[in-house]
């Protein structure tokens, strides 16, 4: 009787040397709407995130619903956030916002360059 054959395994083609991605457009806070930076500062789950945003308070951020399954946010990721106005904002609580971007290293790597980050949102200096 003659021998079944199993599954042959296929085998991925090496893919060569890394070739880091070409920046040709980053994206940045439209400010006409209220939109601006932030870093994540604490993650709480239920996609709810601290964010110590441009203007120096700390929000809780929610990401945005377009994202939520693509993009993994990570604590000191460089965000783009979008305040919400409708919220009123008493002493005991923070102000809520949505995460609408995050960048990548490479776009944040452009942005230190170009000095587009703002100096208070040095990963070293964000009050807790």
């Amino acid at each position: 009787m003659a021998k079944k054959q199993g599954k042959q395994v296929k085998r991925g083609k090496s893919r060569g040397p890394y070739v880091p991605p070409v920046i040709t457009r980053v994206k940045f806070p439209t400010k006409r709407i209220g939109e601006m930076f932030g870093r994540v500062t604490d993650i709480y789950g239920n996609e709810r995130m601290g964010v110590f945003c441009e203007d120096g308070k700390h929000r809780v951020g929610r990401i945005r619903g377009k994202i939520k399954k693509r993009v993994w946010i990570r604590k000191g990721d460089l965000v783009i956030v979008s305040p919400w106005d409708w919220e009123t904002e008493t002493a005991d609580k923070p102000g809520k916002c949505e995460i609408t971007w995050r960048y990548t290293n490479a776009e944040i790597s452009w942005l230190e360059r170009n000095r587009r980050i703002p100096e208070i949102l040095d990963i070293n200096n964000i009050p807790l």
